[in-house]
């Protein structure tokens, strides 16, 4: 099968899952009508995944088999051989996605498109995926340089990408894992309860825990925030200046960027103290 295959696979497993996980030990009860998130969110992944396609056809992957062919890259200079490149692949672009996860919570310009991810009233498996297109197309330009910089096999990056996209749908997902068991996962990887506090509406929350599949980044850079001042049953998800659902349909996520308040979330705001909404 074609790495694509592969990938297509896996994202339907992995989306399916965890959704049925949700249905069986929820988290947190949602707020807001679950149906109507739902056309939103698959709406833009929907779109998300036609405008990268139709703009970008090459991918991640493409780039990768040509480094492979042309003898790019810094894997490619050291000759080394394949579980190296995989184990310093994985970590390398898994900190590259960490840096630019920050660097859209830092330029006004790219947190307002972040925001629409952010702007989500609840959290679950389909948040993980709500991305605006044209952070998508940014996202993919960092990915594709990174992948042609370093030299990577196409293996490396199909492991990455399904890793990647497996990880985003399972630590948004609105599920519940026993305390003890939580605290041992998030060891090694990113759990739904530490990114759920990313979500948070609080400035210094918003700007923490910035991990995607692994948790080591936000312990190493400073940015790691073990729960939510509120709790996660107390915690309001979402951002401040977006409370009505009604002006969060899919229209409205699509000019969000251009038209929206991007609020106090800049990242020099981490040291604010917590900003919750009154209740």
């Amino acid at each position: 099968m074609k790495p694509e295959t592969y990938r297509v696979i896996f994202f339907f497993a992995i989306l399916v899952l965890v959704a049925i996980w949700e249905r069986v030990a929820p988290r947190r009860r949602l707020t807001v009508s679950k149906a109507g998130r739902w056309f939103n969110n698959l709406s833009i992944i929907i779109l998300d995944t036609l405008f990268a396609r139709l703009l970008v056809p090459v991918a991640a992957v493409g780039v990768a088999a040509a480094a492979q062919r042309q003898g790019w890259g810094l894997f490619h200079y050291l000759q080394l051989k394949f579980w190296p490149s995989l184990i310093f692949g994985v970590l390398l672009l898994d900190m590259i996605i960490y840096l630019q996860h920050l660097m859209f919570h830092s330029v006004p310009l790219l947190w307002r498109l972040h925001m629409v991810h952010h702007a989500d009233l609840d959290i679950d498996v389909t948040t993980g995926l709500r991305f605006h297109p044209i952070e998508i197309l940014i996202s993919m330009a960092i990915k594709m340089a990174a992948v042609a910089a370093l030299g990577l096999p196409v293996l490396v990056v199909v492991v990455f990408e399904v890793t990647l996209n497996g990880t985003a749908m399972f630590n948004h997902g609105n599920i519940r894992l026993p305390g003890r068991l939580d605290a041992l996962l998030r060891l090694l990887v990113v759990t739904p309860d530490m990114h759920r506090v990313h979500h948070s509406v609080t400035i210094r929350e918003t700007n923490s825990n910035f991990g995607f599949n692994f948790p080591w980044w936000d312990r190493l850079f400073g940015t790691y925030r073990a729960q939510p001042v509120m709790g996660h049953d107390g915690m309001t998800i979402g951002l401040s200046q977006f409370r009505d659902a009604a002006k969060l349909t899919l229209p409205h996520l699509l000019i969000l960027p251009f038209t929206g308040n991007a609020g106090s979330y800049a990242i020099d705001s981490i040291g604010r103290d917590p900003q919750t909404l009154k209740k």
